[in-house]
């Protein structure tokens, strides 16, 4: 793994977040395909605390404190206990890109890391470089997730009109 290049991939991906979450509507960034699934809004505030709470603060346990066991998180009920989809999407966006310029700096500042080391828990044991790069991964995997959003919405508001034509998705 080429630390540098994955860093690099962080700071395209913050940028690409940033292009898919600019000038949405408040109406479209509440927008839920069905109950089950996230909004704009929500995602870019799960990955805000993602950020701050899971990637940066294990990553930076397991270099420098290995042994140290790694505080509780819970990814999925912050959505709702946390109130993600009534904040506004502007600050939780920029609120986010400050702390990815954050990780990215910490992340520079490390110089060269030894990928190798473990962090071991009673749920198995994970290699610093498995966290990283699954960092890396997180942030595509919600990429995805946000085009997903906004195709969704465009096919909603394209109605009564068929969008066959634009090819299978």
């Amino acid at each position: 793994m080429d630390q540098t290049q994955f860093i690099d991939l962080m700071q395209d991906n913050a940028q690409r977040i940033r292009l898919l979450a600019t000038g949405v509507s408040t109406e479209q960034a509440r927008w839920k395909p069905d109950p089950d699934s996230w909004s704009i809004l929500e995602v870019i505030n799960h990955l805000h605390s993602e950020e701050t709470e899971d990637f940066r603060t294990r990553l930076d346990l397991l270099l420098h404190h290995p042994d140290q066991e790694w505080p509780p998180i819970d990814p999925l009920g912050w959505v709702t206990e946390r109130a993600y989809n009534q904040r506004e999407l502007e600050p939780s966006l920029e609120a986010f890109l400050a702390e990815r310029q954050a990780s990215l700096q910490w992340l520079e500042s490390l110089g060269q890391v030894d990928w190798g080391m473990v962090h071991v828990s009673p749920h198995g044991s994970m290699r610093a470089g498995d966290l990283f790069t699954s960092w890396v991964t997180h942030d595509q995997l919600h990429l995805r997730q946000l085009v997903e959003l906004h195709r969704a919405y465009t096919v909603l508001q394209a109605a009564p009109y068929e969008i066959d034509y634009a090819g299978p998705w």
